[in-house]
């Protein structure tokens, strides 16, 4: 042992000791195995030897991955705080597109650019229908009624509740895919519980309005003083609420239901011609449905669920949309556009622009008639119906009434919404009100068509009723070379030109417009023929004096 008398120099020796110690420790300890054998997976073999069977991963070990933590948008480490939050919003927009079917909707949220100035026209003030209203504080008074037809229901078939309930479950992807918006947030159970409260309120009140309103009381089973199911003042309100948009049941729905009240859950068809039956007095014209159409509606009750007419005969998506078929029934044959505007036809399907300058169908009607175009009342029940023939623009008679504003401007934003429609055809009610809207500009204009039988109202003035018209198709998107109408316009534009009907028509406008006028014209020209006689002879008297 060798004595050490220096401390620094024993210092160092301690330390050098500790250091070859820590040395074979590190070298003793076996090699880190590579990451894949860590976990239990199979080593990469080069000997082109088939790997051995993976092992199962633990659970503790394996973590889920979501779709945010996919590969292409998983954070970096390089990532900001703000980049990660926006990796995360396209993560969710993702998601939204993959589960949101659009070509499967038909209730539709009416967008903000057509309601302004104007949301009571959208908002139900009585009863909320479907989804989209559904739980709204002021509308709730109306449930317990609701209640009380599904009570009515289940006492007068023996069915019980749970077999609407689970019916109505089973289409719960396919209800859900129809709504735009709310319908997300319903649960399963609220969703279920609302359609068949709602559904059977409709129901009931289709069944119950035939024959003038008996069948509540004669087949239903409700009381005649019934607040609710009774031809009442309520019964007005419900109707116009039950007409909007936001406020529609699939018709599939109603189909399923009304099946299963009278055993055949299969049958189709049905609930379509009840609706058009019950939303008749809501139609803008003297004569609603043709005589065959309505004995035809008539014959229903009790009969086979398959009997429908013409314009029902495709699959349906709601009540609006029942009614929308209904007012357009026997279709619609646009005119053709003249070869000349062929091409500004095909030039303006790829630019559909909301700009009123090309929603210009016609002039005013006060233009029209110093161009020597009258108008006059044709005698149809289409209210669409609009032809000209030889300087005569004929229109139908149409009502006007206090929720004539709330029905087409409900129409206007159901085809503005649905692009299954808005095709060459599609946008017939938009079609007609943009024409009413060029033919009035004024008090004077509606007093005009009034006077000819075209427009009855039943409003406050004639500016009330020009305003209506005027305010209809605001913000509406729309391209009047697809319009039935696009024909007709091509010729009272050229009738409107041509010079000659309009130096006639200012001459019955200056000269003829009143028996008073007419009697001081023929003065006139009897005395400029004297006077023309007077001087002729004269003249001749100078020149060939009498002997």
């Amino acid at each position: 042992m060798v004595a050490v008398f220096n401390k620094d120099v024993l210092s160092w020796y301690l330390i050098t000791i500790k250091l070859r110690e820590a040395v074979d420790a590190n070298l003793q300890k076996p090699p880190p195995q590579p990451p894949q054998q860590q976990r239990g997976l199979p080593l990469p073999l080069t000997n082109g030897a088939a790997p051995p069977p993976l092992q199962r991963q633990p659970e503790q070990d394996r973590a889920p991955r979501s779709r945010a933590q996919s590969p292409a948008h998983s954070p970096k480490p390089q990532d900001s705080e703000w980049v990660i939050a926006i990796r995360g919003k396209l993560a969710q927009a993702r998601a939204e597109e993959a589960a949101c079917p659009w070509a499967r909707l038909s209730v539709y949220r009416v967008p903000r650019c057509l309601r302004d100035g104007d949301e009571r026209a959208y908002t139900p003030q009585v009863v909320s229908i479907g989804l989209l209203h559904h739980g709204r504080r002021h509308l709730r008074e109306m449930d317990r009624h609701k209640w009380r037809a599904l009570h009515h229901v289940l006492k007068r078939t023996g069915h019980d509740v749970t077999a609407c309930l689970g019916a109505v479950r089973a289409l719960e992807d396919r209800v859900r895919a129809c709504y735009e918006g709310r319908a997300a947030g319903m649960g399963s159970n609220d969703l279920a519980e609302c359609l068949v409260l709602d559904g059977t309120f409709l129901l009931e009140l289709f069944r119950g309005a035939l024959d003038g309103g008996k069948g509540f009381v004669d087949d239903l089973g409700y009381s005649r003083h019934d607040p609710i199911f009774a031809i009442r003042g309520a019964m007005h309100a419900v109707r116009n609420d039950m007409i909007l948009l936001e406020n529609q049941v699939p018709l599939f729905v109603l189909d399923l239901l009304l099946g299963i009240q009278l055993g055949h859950p299969e049958q189709t068809g049905a609930v379509a011609n009840l609706a058009v039956r019950f939303f008749d007095p809501l139609m803008p014209t003297d004569a609603p449905l043709l005589r065959k159409d309505r004995s035809k509606l008539e014959s229903y009750v009790g009969a086979s669920a398959a009997a429908a007419f013409d314009p029902l005969s495709d699959p349906m998506l709601h009540c609006l949309d029942v009614f929308r078929r209904s007012l357009l029934r026997a279709g619609l044959q646009p005119m053709p556009p003249p070869p000349a505007r062929l091409w500004l036809k095909k030039w303006s399907g790829l630019r559909r622009v909301a700009d009123k300058r090309r929603q210009q169908f016609v002039h005013c009607v006060s233009e029209l008639r110093e161009a020597g175009i009258r108008c006059r009342r044709r005698n149809t029940d289409r209210f669409w119906d609009i032809k000209f023939d030889n300087g005569v623009l004929q229109i139908p008679r149409i009502l006007i009434h206090d929720g004539t504003n709330s029905l087409f401007l409900n129409l206007i934003a159901f085809e503005q919404c649905h692009m299954d429609i808005a095709t060459p055809g599609g946008n017939n009610i938009t079609s007609y009100a943009i024409f009413m809207d060029n033919l009035i500009n004024s008090a004077e204009n509606v007093k005009y068509l009034h006077d000819r039988g075209i427009i009855e109202h039943w409003l406050g003035s004639d500016a009330e009723a020009a305003d209506l018209f005027n305010r209809l198709c605001d913000e509406v998107v729309f391209d009047i070379n697809d319009s039935y109408l696009s024909g007709l316009s091509d010729q009272v534009n050229r009738y409107y030109e041509y010079k000659w009907s309009t130096w006639v028509a200012s001459l019955k406008h200056n000269y003829f417009s009143n028996p008073w006028a007419i009697v001081s014209v023929v003065a006139a020209v009897f005395l400029l023929l004297l006077t023309t006689m007077q001087t002729f002879y004269s003249a001749y008297s100078y020149y060939r004096p009498l002997h």
